[in-house]
């Protein structure tokens, strides 16, 4: 039986952390006329999420054109949850971005009232994170402090840490995502990810291996205590992405038992 959160996220109709672990699409679009080509498409594949990724977006840094666009955005996906991820290119961002204009882009959308969930990095500030889990909580906007590293697969301790260090700063859903040399790599991740789920994390985790041999995480770190899998629908967000209707077959083998 999968291992489930002890402080599951309920999200419009999702269980994050529940029974199943959940399918989430990216939308990266760099137009806003792509943006919503990629959202009437990806919502006929029904995935549980979607996920903009705002960084890749043309007028990232006009907060005006942003919200218009979330507007629209919602009318397209309708009940379907939103996260909003402006990734910071420190960690894999597509556009580089001051600390003020992604302060109030962040705050900005969580006011809306679109978004359903923030993602923002544990390498922020302080104040900067504080700031935004204020503006969330206030509006009822879900949480996640998430660590990317694109170089190598760091040591189990320091991935528990990490989970354990955005639960400890609020988040309501850990993250944290890695790129490996070797299949150890994806061993060690998918250990400290079981780990974090029987000891001391109580939120939901999203823990990934990226690339080629991280390809299995995706399938299977439901299994491990990872809550939420990214998929490709009509493009990929991060390496190692599976086109959702091969990682739903894969999983179907897994978890419809």
């Amino acid at each position: 039986m999968r291992q489930q959160s002890d402080i599951p996220v309920k999200v419009r109709g999702a269980i994050i952390g529940g029974p199943m672990p959940l399918v989430c699409l990216p939308l990266v679009g760099a137009s806003r006329a792509k943006v919503l080509e990629e959202a009437e498409a990806l919502v006929k594949l029904q995935p549980d999420l979607l996920e903009w990724r705002i960084d890749g977006y043309e007028q990232v840094g006009d907060v005006a054109a942003c919200l218009s666009l979330l507007t629209e955005l919602r009318r397209i996906i309708g009940d379907t949850v939103l996260i909003f991820t402006c990734r910071i290119d420190l960690e894999g961002g597509m556009t580089e971005l001051s600390r003020e204009v992604r302060l109030e882009l962040n705050s900005a959308v969580i006011e809306s009232g679109d978004v359903d969930i923030v993602d923002i990095e544990l390498c922020n500030d302080r104040e900067f994170i504080e700031t935004i889990k204020a503006r969330a909580r206030e509006k009822g906007v879900k949480l996640i402090l998430s660590y990317h590293n694109f170089e190598q697969t760091p040591s189990e301790h320091f991935i528990y840490a990490k989970l354990l260090e955005a639960q400890t700063a609020g988040a309501d859903i850990s993250k944290f995502a890695a790129m490996p040399q070797n299949y150890s790599d994806v061993l060690r991740l998918l250990n400290a990810t079981q780990q974090a789920r029987n000891e001391a994390v109580q939120v939901p985790v999203v823990a990934m291996s990226m690339g080629p041999e991280g390809a299995v995480t995706r399938v299977a770190g439901g299994l491990f205590g990872s809550d939420i899998t990214f998929a490709i629908g009509m493009q990929a967000s991060a390496p190692g992405q599976i086109p959702i209707k091969k990682l739903k077959s894969g999983m179907a083998l897994l978890y419809d038992n």
